[in-house]
């Protein structure tokens, strides 16, 4: 299957073309739209609230990217708390943490949920890590993880410490062990492991 690719205000629109002949049939197509930051530039800078699996993190001390300039951070994108695939990426996340991750390695999952949703959900799952909460999706937008329906989409990028994205994908699958080896691969390259 052939792609087309145009320019969208700093996204790529990828539509199949096959996709275009099926909507001229009537049946919709469905477009993906990819971006966010690619692969050797810097990743963007931002500011969230967070919550754990103990606490709910203050309004003055929100989680901000710039200060772990220096430690690899992997920030997780996903679609809402307590749901069948969010639960297994996390609970994977969690259960596979030192082995995945390792303790030097800064762990984020962002989602729209609120910081009391995040703080219920981490407890459940005894997550060793923070979620922030992304309402609007505002730092989705700038990663290319904003979704429909008010949520976020499904994306991992590992941020190595010198501040660049080492690794992306734009569609993590929550339930292939496939994508936690390779996300495992990544973090260690960006570690320079």
């Amino acid at each position: 299957m052939r792609l087309h690719i145009f320019g969208l205000a700093g996204c790529l629109l990828a539509a199949p073309v096959s996709g275009l002949a099926a909507q001229a049939a009537g049946s919709p197509a469905k477009a993906v739209v990819v971006g966010g930051p690619r692969e050797g530039t810097l990743a963007p800078d931002f500011s969230l609230p967070w919550a754990n699996r103990e606490t709910v993190g203050s309004i003055d001390a929100p989680y901000e990217l710039w200060r772990d300039r220096g430690k690899t951070v992997v920030i997780a994108f996903y679609p809402a708390d307590f749901t069948r695939g969010c639960t297994a990426q996390m609970q994977s996340f969690g259960d596979q943490y030192d082995t995945l991750f390792g303790s030097d390695v800064v762990v984020l999952g962002v989602s729209t949920d609120s910081l009391a949703t995040h703080r219920r959900f981490a407890a459940s799952l005894d997550l060793p890590f923070r979620l922030l909460s992304d309402p609007d999706q505002t730092i989705a937008r700038k990663y290319g993880s904003s979704g429909d329906g008010g949520r976020t989409r499904r994306t991992i990028f590992v941020v190595g410490p010198d501040g660049r994205v080492k690794y992306r994908n734009l569609q993590f699958n929550a339930l292939d062990p496939k994508d936690y080896v390779e996300l495992g691969s990544a973090v260690q390259a960006a570690r320079g492991g």
